[in-house]
């Protein structure tokens, strides 16, 4: 109990000093406008066949918009030399990993709320899917993303390219979610028939979730250390 506590009070500091600088949730918005706008000009949103790249779009949108603060979450911490004092103090690293997990979460929801509908609008999507199960999706493929995304940029932090590793890092592991979401919410959002496939996908990318962050919460203390 104690340790969610020290993690939402952590998450509780990012996320303020995010509101008061406003450079990661910004960039990550206006990366997030551009890739819709540029798609929209790419694609005729009046052609029935652009909509089979709308799943494509959310999930490069998800992804790359949570690199951005990816990048940045540890990085800010070894720039402004607060690590060591967060390690030195009577806290768990894991409260730290939950804690930067937890902005990092909901900063990626921020942009899936504002950019999402955006697209669909831009495009003049007519939803026709089930919405609890395509919310569950973006949920799941959201989660996983972010929680190896979150450790991996521990790890990466202490490289002098680690906005170049990063990346390199996280698409090889987080690509199993990657198809499984981007199968998922096609199905979701033009197919229903098949909604037994979306649910074998779902299955899919919950266990890989609950692996991986598990995996993550118990070897992040050897990597924070390092």
């Amino acid at each position: 109990m104690n340790l969610l506590r020290t993690a939402v009070l952590l998450a509780k500091k990012d996320l303020y000093s995010e509101l008061k600088t406003k450079q990661i949730l910004v960039t990550q918005i206006i990366f997030a406008a551009l890739v819709i706008v540029v798609f929209s000009f790419a694609f005729d949103p009046a052609n029935n066949t652009t909509k089979a790249v709308i799943p494509g779009v959310i999930w490069v949108i998800i992804v790359f918009a949570g690199i951005l603060g990816l990048n940045r979450s540890f990085i800010s911490e070894q720039r402004n030399d607060t690590m060591q004092g967060l390690l030195a103090a009577p806290m768990e690293a894991a409260s730290i990993y939950l804690g930067k997990f937890l902005a990092n979460f909901m900063m990626i929801l921020v942009v899936e709320i504002i950019s999402i509908p955006f697209l669909f609008l831009l495009f003049d999507f007519k939803f026709l899917g089930s919405l609890p199960y395509f919310l569950i999706v973006i949920f799941l493929g959201s989660f996983g993303f972010v929680a190896i995304g979150t450790f991996l940029a521990a790890l990466a932090a202490n490289s002098k390219s680690s906005e170049m590793l990063l990346p390199l890092l996280l698409f090889p592991i987080t690509t199993p979610i990657l198809i499984g979401v981007v199968q998922a919410t096609r199905i979701i959002l033009t197919n229903m028939e098949k909604l037994a496939s979306a649910l074998a996908w779902i299955q899919l990318i919950t266990a890989y979730d609950v692996i991986f962050f598990v995996v993550c919460f118990l070897l992040i203390d050897y990597v924070l250390e390092v």
